[in-house]
């Protein structure tokens, strides 16, 4: 039988000195309400995190080369998704780093490393497996196209 072990939590959160926080809880008034805050997100992810950026110029690029290519409907789709999945994920990994850095504030705990550096293995299994997709579905034409060019 394991020791019970008792935690207990803050019953308030006290801001830091200097620091005003309005209550970020907030109901969507509407459904547009709730795609603005939803694009803000995307909107943030972007401009503050590089991984993010380089994820979509990535995917852009897959995208792109596919659609040049001429793959089929469901290649692109297939590729159109695993770039989603990995900039989705991205946005999570944002999130979950956001929550622990506010949870912790300045101080290192390792589970807070632990949290994160999972996110972050998240994101790079995503990114792997979408890179390893793409390739299965560009490189054959890619490669067909350059042979097509040889003499």
């Amino acid at each position: 039988m394991s020791p019970k072990v008792l935690v207990s939590y803050p019953s308030k959160v006290i801001p830091r000195p200097g620091v005003s926080r309005r209550s970020s809880y907030q109901v969507a008034a509407s459904l547009w309400a709730s795609f603005r805050y939803a694009w803000a997100g995307v909107q943030y992810a972007f401009t503050t995190q590089r991984n993010f950026r380089i994820h979509t110029l990535v995917g852009a690029i897959a995208i792109t080369l596919g659609s040049t290519l001429q793959l089929t409907l469901a290649e692109l789709a297939i590729i159109v998704v695993t770039t989603a999945l990995v900039m989705a994920m991205e946005l999570m990994n944002t999130a979950l780093e956001s929550v622990v850095d506010l949870t912790i504030d300045t101080h290192y705990h390792e589970l807070a490393k632990v949290a994160k550096d999972c996110a972050a293995g998240a994101v790079f299994i995503c990114a792997m497996v979408a890179l390893v997709v793409a390739a299965l579905l560009l490189v054959p034409p890619v490669l067909k196209l350059f042979l097509a060019l040889m003499p």
